[in-house]
C-alpha cells in the first residue's frame, strides 16, 4: 500500500488539458446565452442508432462524462422525439430501421436539426447500400450537418452540434 502511494505521489495527475473544438473557445457562459437565445431554453438532443457498430455511440457517450460536461453549457439528451431540438444519428440506415428512424423525424417539432455522425452516417460507410442498409442517413431524412470520422471525436460530435445550432440562427 506505502508503494502503491509513494509512486502516485511521484507521478502526479496525468489527466490532459481538455481539448476544445476551433471556434468554441467562448466562455461556458456565452454558449449558454447562444443557445437560449437561439432555442428559449436549453438544447435538448434525440439519439438514434439506426444500425451502427457503437463505436460513434461511444464517443457520444463519452460528451455525457465529467471531461466534456455538455450539460453544463445548456445540452442534454432527451428520450423522446417530441421534446428534441435536434436528432443525432449514428449508423447507416437498416431496412428494420428505416421506419423507426422516419417516425422519429416526423414525431420532432419545427425547426427539425438532424445531424449524421461518422462515416456510416455520412456515406452508409463500409455497409454501403445493400439488400439489408439503405446506406446514409441523408437517404432517408434530411440532414443538416454531417460528423467525418470512424469514429469521430467527441470534440468533433460538440463542434458539429454546435455548428448545427449557430447556423439555425
Amino acid at each position: 500500500m506505502i508503494n502503491t502511494l509513494s509512486r502516485m505521489i511521484r507521478t502526479g495527475i496525468l489527466t490532459e488539458e481538455i481539448s476544445h473544438p476551433p471556434g468554441a473557445d467562448l466562455p461556458i457562459g456565452n454558449l449558454q446565452e447562444n443557445i437560449r437565445r437561439i432555442l428559449g431554453r436549453a438544447l435538448c438532443i434525440r439519439h438514434v442508432d439506426a444500425g451502427s457498430c457503437n463505436g460513434c455511440e461511444l464517443e457520444i457517450q463519452a460528451l455525457n462524462n465529467a471531461y466534456y460536461n455538455i450539460e453544463g453549457i445548456g445540452i442534454k439528451f432527451v428520450a423522446s422525439p417530441r421534446h428534441a431540438d435536434l436528432l443525432l444519428v449514428t449508423g447507416p440506415v437498416s431496412v428494420n430501421m428505416e421506419e423507426a428512424l422516419k417516425r422519429t423525424f416526423d414525431a420532432m417539432p419545427d425547426p427539425k436539426l438532424v445531424v449524421a455522425v461518422g462515416d456510416c452516417g455520412a456515406c452508409g460507410g463500409v455497409f454501403g447500400k445493400s439488400y439489408a442498409s439503405r446506406g446514409a442517413v441523408a437517404e432517408v431524412i434530411p440532414v443538416d450537418h454531417t460528423v467525418k470520422g470512424c469514429p469521430p471525436s467527441p470534440v468533433a460530435v460538440l463542434q458539429a452540434i454546435l455548428e448545427t445550432i449557430q447556423a439555425t440562427a
